[in-house]
């Protein structure tokens, strides 16, 4: 297969994967630590004005899905590139970054260390993780 075409299709195949893993995993840690009463999980206003009523192991379950889903991404196109390995891996975790700190803005009351977390850790050091144990 021609090696421009196979890092594309290793792009794509990591895009996609990490999405998955991302929705798969927020829905199911969804179910174990669901939102307090109340808390439309589908409004952004609804979650950022009930932010305080939120435990840890239900902010932390964003940073879980997150980081899941680079990981995934990342293996996932790192086993499938023919070249470039890492920097198609960091260029799905900014892709994944940029969401998240989309996310970040628009919870205005999400507390500090949380955003320091997730914007911090579960993005490009899961992407290289990833790369990493493809070797």
């Amino acid at each position: 297969m021609n090696p421009i075409l196979k890092n594309v299709l290793a792009s794509f195949a990591g895009f996609v994967v990490m999405m998955v893993v991302n929705m798969v995993l927020v829905m199911f840690l969804g179910s174990i630590f669901p939102p307090p009463d109340g808390v439309d999980p589908s409004d952004m206003n609804s979650i950022n004005n009930n932010l305080h009523r939120y435990t840890i192991f239900q902010l932390i379950m964003p940073f879980l899905a997150h980081a899941g889903g680079t990981l995934a991404g990342a293996l996932t196109a790192a086993k499938i590139a023919n070249s470039h390995k890492i920097l198609i891996v960091m260029i799905l975790a900014a892709v994944h970054f940029s969401g998240g700190a989309m996310m970040v803005s628009m919870l205005s009351n999400s507390p500090t260390w949380f955003n320091v977390l997730d914007l911090g850790f579960a993005y490009f050091p899961m992407a290289w993780l990833g790369y990493k144990l493809t070797k």
